[in-house]
């Protein structure tokens, strides 16, 4: 097909907000040498911020080109229920409550790894939490990984390798733990329908191979890291008074609810406003609502969806012409530079497509979802969390894909060799 001028102008504008995230350095440099314009700079160097702001451009480019009622069309076509629910879900999951059950199981579990208690809760935390995400949600189970992470480990000091070799096991874990199941992984669940994949399919076709994949990465860095691991003092306790467990079983409904109803804000939303006021109400029993930082990646993903919207035209093409080896490798890397579940929801559209090239496509888009910040809806939630435990509270987008890469070659050796 002949692409348009908008089109064209959308790829390009996509295209500058990929390069935008690997700039954020030199937004913060500028933040310092114009102290004057210091709060533009700083924004623009937040990588949260990066395609919601080249999305308000694709939209004025939009409205100029075409005109306001066709730009508002558009915008109005694209679906933000995925945003939405991150926002909501981050932010629950990250309650106090939630926190303190999910550490418990935690370290329930580590007592029975026969490693020393640091590497064996640190084990778990890389393992069990990303293939919780197949049943909780993949951003929830991000979120839980993450500040567990933080709290625990991160704020020990732990060593720059060690940081960004955790962070890029932690993306490459979420991304293939949430495929145990059809609704849990956002790639997986914008084909499950349409293409027949129930629970038995992806336990015997994706879920196997991706436990193991979690368990090889997570073990992995566990004993490369052993003597730096070994000799933290991790607190496993959580801190202040229990949690009434009435209270806790409130939020677990809330959380449960919202992950139900994960397709339709119109519930998701009523519960989180209802969890809103049962947390003021019993605030006591909360820690600060991660309000701001959710919101950053709900502007980030809702960025990304409008953007994404206007990469049909080439990536579609691109697909079409690839074998079913090819298009898994080509996914695996084209994930890198756009969101996973809009490679495989293009897929979902190419008609007669072999069973073959649909579990390459599938496996692909997982596969490479923790090679950069954007390669996968979760990927900002624990970017946002961890980020500020990194010097000049930024994560390397360079140090992220070398840190993920290993993982990544699990999954490969796992997806197309076992």
């Amino acid at each position: 097909m002949t692409p348009t001028a908008i089109q064209i102008g959308g790829a390009i504008l996509f295209a500058i907000a990929v390069v935008h995230t690997f700039s954020a350095k030199f937004f913060e440099r500028l933040a310092h040498a114009q102290p004057a314009h210091a709060g533009v700079w700083h924004l623009l160097g937040e990588v949260e911020a990066v395609f919601g702001f080249w999305a308000m451009v694709l939209i004025v480019y939009l409205a100029l080109a075409a005109g306001g009622a066709p730009a508002l069309e558009y915008l109005e076509s694209r679906n933000f229920t995925e945003p939405m629910f991150v926002f909501v879900i981050m932010v629950i999951a990250a309650s106090r409550p939630i926190l303190r059950l999910s550490l418990a199981c935690v370290n329930w579990t580590a007592r029975r790894v026969p490693l020393p208690a640091p590497m064996a809760t640190y084990f778990v935390a890389l393992s069990l939490i990303p293939l919780l995400g197949s049943f909780i949600t993949e951003p929830a189970a991000m979120t839980l990984a993450a500040l567990m992470l933080r709290d625990g480990y991160y704020a020990n000091g732990l060593s720059n390798r060690l940081k960004y070799a955790t962070i890029g096991v932690l993306f490459v874990n979420v991304s293939i733990g949430g495929t145990l199941t059809p609704y849990a992984a956002p790639p997986v669940l914008m084909v499950a329908s349409t293409w027949g994949w129930d629970l038995a399919f992806m336990l015997t076709h994706l879920g196997w191979r991706s436990a193991l994949a979690v368990i090889v990465n997570a073990l992995g860095v566990t004993l490369l890291f052993r003597h730096e691991l070994r000799n933290l003092t991790v607190s496993t306790e959580p801190a202040g008074p229990p949690v009434p467990k009435p209270l806790l079983a409130v939020h677990v409904a809330f959380l449960a609810g919202v992950v139900v109803f994960a397709h339709h804000p119109v519930v998701f939303m009523g519960l989180f406003l209802f969890f809103l006021g049962v947390a003021h109400a019993y605030a006591d029993h909360q820690d600060r609502l991660m309000l701001r930082e959710g919101l950053m990646v709900a502007f980030f993903l809702a960025g990304l969806v409008v953007l994404g919207g206007q990469q049909q035209w080439w990536l579609q093409a691109l697909l079409e012409d690839m074998s079913p080896t090819a298009v898994y490798y080509g996914a695996t890397a084209l994930t890198a530079i756009t969101d996973n579940a809009a490679l495989t929801y293009l897929g979902s559209l190419v008609q007669g497509l072999t069973d073959e090239f649909k579990y390459s496509l599938v496996a692909g888009a997982v596969t490479g979802g923790g090679l950069t910040v954007i390669a996968n809806a979760p990927n900002p939630a624990g970017y946002s969390i961890l980020k500020r435990n990194f010097e000049h509270e930024e994560i390397s987008p360079l140090g992220l894909f070398a840190a993920a890469l290993i993982p990544t070659l699990v999954a490969i050796a796992a997806f197309r060799f076992v």
